[in-house]
């Protein structure tokens, strides 16, 4: 079955609109007094009121209009799809900068349709931001206008800016393999969380590169990076669709040569 151009547009609508509105959520929680709590008894994982109230209503919102599409969601888990599309949600992708009081967090919104990403949707409505990503390309929206996104033409990883959320996302053996990209790259720069996808679909930054990521950290933000010409996967090369370890690159070229670096230094040779 072959989804009609109508069809498609009525899920990029909706997509958008699950985004707006958790946008609107969002807003009225950021930089004001919120319920935190650890889902990690041996580090620190927070989830906040406004995770949980964003994520109940994009479930809620879903299952109204599309009671057969399936849900995976990060403070909810999963519900069965009995069709082709299942919606992937983060109600707030950088929690800890958002109880912090930094803007470089967003809600994602992404669809898969038969288990591939179809569209994906950051909202950063502190910013006014909406970045959508589809299979035909990748737009900024913001004050009614809709700008076409293009990823930077960087080739070489001795001029590209590489940013990463955290250097404890990584392991001990990625961690060294991760210090080593960096000693190849022009500059890195810490922070962002889901930010610097969008940056890099953007054209201000040139490599992602993060650990231990899960779906719903990745899947909505692969098709605004592919849709402004980037390519992301997992340090093998492969479809990121269930997280792990990920490198989100401009060019193709920037691609391999990052997977050449890591996966050289993860093995120990030189």
């Amino acid at each position: 079955m072959v989804d009609t151009w109508h069809e498609l547009a009525e899920l990029e609508k909706f997509s958008l609109e699950l985004a707006r509105a958790a946008g609107s959520t969002a807003k009225a929680y950021f930089r004001k007094p919120v319920a935190v709590e650890n889902k990690d008894g041996g580090g620190f994982d927070p989830v906040t009121s406004a995770d949980r109230a964003i994520e109940s209503l994009l479930r809620d919102a879903i299952i109204e209009r599309y009671p057969d599409h399936g849900i995976v969601g990060e403070e909810e888990g999963a519900r069965a799809a009995q069709s082709r599309y299942t919606w992937i949600i983060d109600p707030i992708d950088g929690t800890r900068s958002f109880i912090t009081g930094s803007p470089l967090w967003g809600t994602l919104v992404g669809l898969l349709r038969d288990g591939s990403p179809l569209l994906g949707v950051l909202c950063q409505p502190v910013l006014n931001e909406l970045f959508l990503g589809t299979r035909s390309g990748a737009w900024l929206i913001a004050d009614d206008r809709r700008d076409r996104l293009s990823a930077r033409q960087c080739r070489d990883l001795s001029q590209a800016s590489l940013a990463c959320t955290h250097p404890n996302m990584f392991d001990a053996a990625t961690a060294d393999a991760f210090a080593a990209l960096g000693q190849r790259c022009l500059m890195s720069r810490f922070g962002g969380d889901c930010y610097n996808y969008a940056m890099l679909a953007a054209g201000f930054t040139d490599l992602v590169v993060e650990g231990r990521l899960k779906s719903y950290d990745i899947v909505p933000l692969i098709p605004i990076v592919e849709g402004a010409g980037g390519v992301v996967s997992d340090w093998q090369g492969r479809p990121p669709l269930d997280g792990g370890n990920v490198v989100a690159a401009a060019t193709p070229e920037l691609h391999a040569q990052a997977l050449e670096v890591l996966n050289d230094a993860a093995s120990g040779r030189p």
